[in-house]
């Protein structure tokens, strides 16, 4: 045997023993801070009712209190002090419906079956709705379930009171600090945005370029989000949001000139740029508004006439204290009026496909967890539906991944909940022990959903002790019901459906390439409107985004689901590369460079177009036609080449 074949076989040998990919990077903590302000808020939201509820002799309520405070913990994750009430509010409204439903229905028999399992297909439903619509989607069912199966409090109105105290409470506490910082969380977002573009100049001409890029598509969708949504309620024209907004419309340019500057620029690729950029950055984030002193290199092409252009427009309207509100550009569109939004997105609930598949997957789960506690006598048996609810949750990851997840983070946070259980007494002993638990959520849940559920996990069964007080004798009935749960999920939740097993992510990037052709033919056309222009890149650079989290998602699932989304992935780059290469020869060519032949953009168009319909039509990767020639010294010629590295991905070589 050789070297290298004994090499081979070790590998294959070490192989069999390590845990799969998919299973890794789940389990894998990722990289995030820990939010301190989030952790002392939930240490005390949860630990604060409890004290209450002791002192008052009402331990139950107390407990209740502490029930909606947990749910609001976990749903404070938005970063504008606007988006907080809604993201915390609308959704405890949908708990205390929820709630009261199973309250309604509790010890019902086959009528709590019928109702859980038709309260599951609403919320499956309204989940495809965006985030907020899916958290509520998501305790309408949690409530209805926790109703269902476990005794609450009679009358039927106090345990959905109780519980929306709870989430007032976290939203007292989150909104504390609202006087003194209201405009900061948008403010530091704009300055994010200009950090990000830094870096993206420090990378120009390297192959870091790309990752910074993505970074700055990231800063930019969360800036514009947290302006937009603030302008949807602040219709001044003097507003401060105005400037704001202003500040980051000027950073438009700037990543378009930086896209030209990866490919051609030469003084714009000097530190003198990132550093005029990094002073801009400051600016925003301390509101200084002294005019600056711009020492930045001569211009040597149209890159670089483009950089600069941009970058001293953008030193102007930074440090400009009251930006005219008439020629303040809301690039991405403001909202609709909410009426307006609201029956836009009924219709669509109501006529997509995909809601009703999602609901109907969610609705069968539910209704067998609660058929079959109905049947076999399982103690505590609303977990096993809880464990239904968060595992299908395919907009917060992959179905099969988070089943075996939960399994693991609930098996980590039984060995926790028995120590506390078993050694802690209950009484007063509760409320320091629940401080310390309920700290750990925020932190643990920044590092993945596994973390998320080992935290989570204590905290709900020293909730139940204080309602049910059975003690120890918790800890292994929850464990034998999280396993039928995670088992139902992935059997009616994913073996039995089709489309878990190839991934949906060809239809998501065959429309992306084909809104790219759309984007070349508009950007490079000579009537070229430059507003729209912008708005058709945002648009590409969204979609992209989002199909990056599609296979994110899609790279956690066992093969073949995996491996295909791993074939796939260098396409996505080489999409994202061509709209850059667009970009850039329109900037080129607004400065300087000679226009290209509407015949080189025609085919051009047509070829990324063929390859859309290629990707549509195909499960996997299949050989398409390449054939595109033009002017080799022409401004189009580096997007040629990003086109033919496109297709060529699309070719795999095939055995004979």
């Amino acid at each position: 045997m050789t070297m290298g074949e004994d090499k081979g076989g070790t590998g294959t040998r070490a192989g069999r023993l390590t845990p799969p990919d998919w299973l890794v990077k789940g389990l894998l903590p990722q990289s995030a801070p820990i939010p301190w302000a989030a952790v002392a808020r939930a240490a005390v939201a949860l630990s604060a009712p409890l004290a209450i509820g002791l002192a008052a002799g009402k331990p139950m309520y107390g407990a209740l209190v502490s029930m909606g405070a947990l749910s609001g913990v976990i749903g404070d994750t938005a970063d504008s002090y606007r988006m907080r009430i809604f993201n915390i509010a609308v959704p405890q409204f949908f708990g205390a419906v929820g709630v009261t439903l199973g309250t309604l229905v509790y010890g019902e028999g086959w009528q709590a079956v019928v109702a859980v399992t038709i309260v599951a297909l609403v919320s499956g439903m309204i989940s495809s709705i965006g985030a907020v619509a899916s958290v509520s989607g998501l305790l309408l069912l949690l409530n209805t379930v926790v109703g269902a199966g476990l005794p609450m409090p009679e009358p039927w109105w106090k345990p959905p009171l109780l519980l929306s105290l709870g989430g007032l409470f976290v939203l007292v506490l989150t909104l504390l600090a609202w006087p003194l910082r209201g405009r900061e969380p948008e403010r530091a977002s704009v300055a994010a945005a200009y950090a990000s573009v830094v870096e993206l100049f420090a990378t120009a001409g390297t192959a870091a370029y790309d990752e910074k890029r993505q970074t700055v598509t990231q800063s930019l969708n969360t800036s514009y989000d947290l302006i937009l949504a603030r302008r949807a309620h602040d219709h001044g024209r003097s507003s401060p949001m105005v400037r704001l907004l202003a500040q980051l419309n000027v950073l438009i340019p700037l990543v378009e000139g930086a896209a030209a500057a990866h490919r051609y620029g030469r003084a714009s690729r000097r530190p003198e740029i990132a550093a005029a950029v990094r002073d801009l950055a400051d600016a925003v984030a301390e509101g200084r508004s002294e005019p600056p002193e711009l020492a930045l290199p001569e211009p040597e092409g149209p890159a670089d006439r483009a950089v600069d252009t941009a970058l001293r427009y953008a030193a102007t309207v930074v440090h400009k204290t009251d930006p005219d509100p008439y020629n303040v550009d809301d690039r991405l569109g403001r909202p609709a009026a909410l009426r307006v939004r609201v029956r836009s997105v009924s219709r669509d609930v109501m006529l997509s496909e995909g809601s009703w598949r999602y609901g109907l997957r969610l609705a069968l789960c539910i209704g067998l967890a609660q058929s079959l506690v109905s049947l076999v006598p399982v103690t505590r048996s609303y977990w096993v539906a809880l464990t239904v609810t968060f595992v299908m949750k395919p907009d917060f990851g992959s179905v099969f991944s988070r089943a075996v997840l939960r399994a693991l983070g609930t098996a980590a946070g039984l060995l926790v909940a028995a120590a506390v259980l078993s050694q802690v007494p209950r009484g007063w002993w509760d409320v320091p022990v629940m401080m310390v638990l309920a700290a750990l959520i925020p932190a643990f849940s920044a590092k993945g959903f596994a973390f998320q559920t080992a935290a989570v996990t204590p905290v709900i069964l020293l909730l139940s002790d204080v309602l049910n007080h059975q003690g120890f004798n918790l800890v292994l009935p929850r464990l034998v019901d999280s396993l039928i749960g995670c088992a139902i999920a992935l059997v009616a939740g994913y073996l039995l459906w089709p489309e878990s097993w190839h991934t949906r992510i060809g239809d998501r990037l065959a429309a992306a390439v084909a809104e790219t052709a759309g984007y070349v033919g508009h950007a490079l056309s000579a009537d070229e409107d430059q507003g729209e222009r912008v708005r058709r890149r945002r648009h590409i650079y969204r979609d992209l985004s989002s199909v990056r989290s599609e296979f994110q998602r899609a790279l956690t699932e066992p093969p073949p689901v995996g491996a295909r989304a791993a074939a796939w992935w260098p396409l996505v780059v080489a999409v994202e590369r061509i709209v850059d290469a667009t970009t850039a020869a329109r900037v080129r060519v607004d400065h300087g460079a000679e226009p290209p032949a509407p015949a080189e953009v025609t085919d051009i168009e047509r070829q990324l177009r063929e390859l859309a319909e290629g990707l549509r039509s195909n499960v996997v990767l299949v050989k398409v036609r390449t054939e595109l020639e033009g002017d080799e010294q022409g401004v189009l010629a580096p997007l040629r080449q990003e086109v033919k590295a496109a297709r060529a991905i699309a070719s795999p070589e095939r055995p004979t």
